[in-house]
């Protein structure tokens, strides 16, 4: 299938490894040129060099920097032009006990996880407006649906973002402009090899038998920016393998 994104400009945050990297690929196989954004550079470099040798004939871009910081993300958007897609993704906070998080805890979970995304929309959603095109997909997490105990922090910053996006797709809807939320599971990622603690919580009901691939998710994305996708806007798409136990 055709996804009709040649030429089409593409902001992916934290995009040097993990999700957002297969994000910024699946985008760029489909001819989109793409801003790739890391902490750190010399990743970012290595995962831009990754996409530019497997893709042809497509604008490669990186942008070095937490998305937390103001002047990264007006580097973004100014990078970009006048973009057409905007992923938002951002690393997830600290496990721990709610306890131990102390208002500074919770102001960093709150700017990664929640206002660094609500900004870089604000920047881009005019413009796509104008344009009668624009594709906003925003990677949150399937602790959104089912929050888990340990994820605290990330528990109430991505739920947030979700309740601001449901209330402005309203607004936007009928200017060609979509945005929706990508909730992964237990994928393949170093942030859940890295943690036992969030591995343990996250692989209890096995339904699939496997972590997803990161490719997976970079798909459903792209697919999401695609210009079939124009009817799908305000949804949650839960990507977890089944594990979530219920109907709705």
């Amino acid at each position: 299938m055709d996804l009709e994104l040649q030429g089409k400009r593409a902001i992916v945050c934290a995009s040097s490894k993990g999700l957002g990297f297969a994000c910024a690929r699946a985008l760029a196989r489909e001819g989109a040129h793409i801003v790739m954004n890391g902490r750190d550079p010399d990743a970012l470099d290595q995962a831009a060099e990754a996409v530019r040798s497997e893709v042809r004939g497509i604008d490669i871009q990186t942008i070095a920097g937490d998305v937390s910081d103001a002047s990264v993300r007006t580097a973004l958007v100014n990078a970009s032009g006048e973009p057409d897609i905007l992923v938002n993704n951002a690393g997830g906070p600290t496990p721990g006990d709610f306890r131990d998080w102390d208002r500074s805890a919770w102001v960093a979970a709150l700017d990664a996880n929640f206002l660094s995304a609500v900004d870089l929309i604000r920047l881009v959603i005019d413009g796509m407006s104008r344009r009668r095109f624009g594709r906003i997909v925003n990677i949150t997490s399937s602790t959104v649906r089912v929050p888990i105990p340990v994820l605290g922090l990330s528990n109430a910053a991505r739920a947030a973002l979700t309740n601001f996006v449901f209330g402005l797709v309203p607004t936007v809807s009928s200017s060609g402009v979509t945005i929706n939320n990508l909730l992964p599971g237990p994928f393949d990622t170093n942030r859940l090899r890295n943690s036992k603690e969030i591995t343990r919580h996250l692989t209890s009901n096995p339904v699939a038998g496997r972590l997803g691939d990161p490719d997976e998710l970079g798909a459903a994305c792209a697919f999401l920016c695609s210009r079939h996708a124009g009817y799908i806007t305000g949804q949650n798409l839960l990507m977890d393998g089944g594990l979530y136990p219920g109907s709705f």
